[in-house]
């Protein structure tokens, strides 16, 4: 009886894994731990795999400055990657783990087509292969300039909601677990067991924050739709896995 204890504990807490208990609630994985099946760039047909890998059953950003390089010395182009399915509403669980004075996140809500129309993330001149969507942000809290702006610290509903007090970040290169929630215009943050930012879409409190965004110039930013989960390339070393969604 023991034994069997521990076995359920260990299959619970294998990377990667879905319990049957996980299954028959229709949660699915979207990584294998071993290949990026199911995943593509934003804006090509296949994976930008200068940028992007697979390690010790996690996805690895590889940190821009040690990709590899075209003719002429630049780097090659990488870009978010995306998942291949789209999504209305839906629960995301994943784990993700920071290097040191990282910054990275996982958007959702994202139409490809409006972020190559408007240029990507930066909207300005920014990469055209970044996504625009609502992002929770990944970041080394204390090392990361971003820190210092509440709405840009780990957890956060990026550049609109900062994360509440009960938030508990794990130290950098450990493991964090987090959850999306979005069903209709309700969504919810996450971070280790603790619920840390929720919002309505179409309140005035929501239409007064994306009004003083950086999303206030990008026509139906803020609208819901059925759209791609996006892991963020900024450059940095950053891992995921045990990334798993299920319908709502």
């Amino acid at each position: 009886m023991i034994a069997a204890v521990l076995f359920l504990s260990l299959l619970q807490s294998s990377p990667n894994t879905l319990t049957p208990a996980e299954r028959t609630a229709g949660w699915r994985l979207l990584f294998d731990g071993h290949t990026l099946a199911g995943w593509r760039g934003l804006g090509y047909d296949t994976v930008p795999t200068g940028h992007w890998v697979v390690v010790d059953g996690a996805i690895k950003k590889i940190a821009s400055g040690n990709v590899p390089r075209v003719a002429d010395g630049r780097p090659l182009v990488g870009g978010d990657l995306m998942t291949v399915d789209s999504f209305a509403d839906f629960e995301l669980s994943f784990e993700w783990k920071v290097t040191p004075g990282a910054n990275s996140g996982v958007k959702y809500n994202v139409s490809e087509a409006m972020s190559l129309a408007q240029g990507g993330a930066g909207t300005q001149g920014g990469p055209t292969h970044s996504a625009l969507g609502f992002e929770y942000q990944m970041l080394d809290d204390d090392r990361h300039e971003d820190g210092k702006l509440p709405s840009h610290r780990a957890a956060a509903l990026y550049d609109l909601i900062a994360p509440n007090d009960r938030k508990h970040l794990q130290r950098v290169g450990q493991w964090n677990r987090s959850r999306i929630v979005f069903r209709g215009n309700h969504g919810e943050h996450w971070l280790n067991g603790q619920k840390v930012v929720e919002f309505e879409l179409g309140t005035a409190r929501m239409d007064s924050l994306l009004a003083a965004s950086k999303y206030k110039t990008i026509p139906g930013f803020g609208q819901k739709r059925r759209g791609h989960i996006v892991l963020q390339d900024h450059g940095d070393e950053v891992y995921f896995r045990s990334i798993k969604v299920r319908p709502l």
